[in-house]
């Protein structure tokens, strides 16, 4: 997964970009996660279950943009497509999902954490 991490020094503000591919993996470190130390850390520790325990799903429901860590692979999913499963989406709408979720493997997902945490500031 490529990503690319920039601060506005005038605002303060911290921004993600990541390849078209994981758009909402970029959304999901914006507005689910931020700045807040305190979910970074919460992430971080069901990444560690995840490679202690593979075989069991975990969970981390965000208000808009929620995750699934599975395995060795981490979907990143808007909430919205959770509604309504049993409806098959009209071709128009293809795009939109596509931009919706994304797959990627924990260990680079784990790094992109990680990596996001120091450019914070973090430890």
């Amino acid at each position: 997964m490529e990503f690319e991490f920039t601060k506005n020094t005038m605002l303060g503000e911290y921004y993600v970009t990541c390849s078209m591919e994981h758009q909402i993996v970029a959304r999901w470190l914006q507005e689910e996660i931020s700045q807040d130390r305190t979910k970074i850390e919460q992430v971080l520790h069901l990444v560690k279950q995840a490679h202690q325990f593979p075989a069991q799903e975990w969970q981390w429901a965000g208000k808009e943009i929620s995750l699934s860590l599975l395995g060795a692979e981490v979907t990143v999913q808007d909430n919205a497509l959770s509604y309504g499963h049993d409806i098959e989406l009209e071709s128009e709408f293809e795009l939109y999902e596509s931009e919706s979720v994304a797959q990627c493997g924990l260990e680079d997902f784990e790094s992109l954490l990680m990596q996001w945490q120091a450019f914070l500031g973090g430890y």
